[in-house]
């Protein structure tokens, strides 16, 4: 029989539920730049806004600096953090390292439902004339995951992840043709998921990323 909990148990309990809420929210906030570049981000405000004490809001700041989402200015004050190009380049670099390797373990791995639905996704996508861009994303999330998942490598997994996080910091639509060759790049890596082709997905995947920042040099290049 479990031993009762004290009371300073469940008080700990509930204070790790809150600040894992609290960095989920901010973390998404982020993401979908509710908080821009150089927001400086105070704890009250932000417990304040979450209806939640200080305490889990800080433990959230502190992972999300951490890793790598926020820095510290001179006067310690959090504030969110602006990538350089170079960061990007670097993560699409360990991105295609990793996310090849994923995929040639998850080749034929991925359950037919699951690559049916997020094929199915695709074709919606590139049916739609003004399709949205969190669609967009979801979907392509939705199979980067898939990839990761099946690879059986948890820690594979938790890293692709969070490059994929940082990779979306940057505004990807600064890049609208990658939309349509993007996508059917998509559908070569499910075709060799679904063949059980482990080189043929490694390939796939690494063309993938290699043409993301092809594309993204190449505007900058003519900004």
């Amino acid at each position: 029989m479990d031993p009762i909990k004290s009371t300073s148990d469940l008080i700990g309990e509930r204070e790790q539920n809150l600040s894992s809420k609290a960095y989920e929210v901010l973390l998404k906030m982020l993401i979908n730049r509710e908080l821009p570049v150089n927001t400086v981000l105070q704890e009250r405000r932000l417990a304040e806004l979450l209806n939640i004490s200080r305490t889990p809001v800080r433990d959230a700041l502190n992972r999300l600096e951490n890793e790598g989402f926020i820095i510290r200015t001179g006067g310690r004050t959090p504030v969110v953090k602006e990538f350089s190009i170079r960061e990007l380049i670097e993560t699409l670099h360990v991105r295609r390292t990793l996310e090849s390797e994923a995929a040639s373990l998850a080749a034929g791995r991925v359950p037919t439902a699951e690559l049916d639905a997020i094929e199915a996704g695709i074709r919606k996508l590139l049916a739609d004339d003004s399709p949205s861009p969190q669609e967009d994303w979801e979907v392509d999330s939705r199979l980067h995951s898939a990839v990761a998942q099946y690879s059986g490598n948890l820690l594979l997994m938790q890293y692709i992840e969070s490059l994929r996080l940082k990779t979306r910091m940057f505004n990807m639509r600064q890049v609208p043709e990658r939309f349509l060759s993007g996508h059917q790049e998509h559908l070569e890596i499910i075709a060799a998921l679904r063949n059980g082709d482990g080189e043929g997905a490694r390939a796939a995947v690494a063309k993938h990323i290699d043409n993301v920042r092809e594309s993204i040099v190449r505007r900058l290049s003519q900004l």
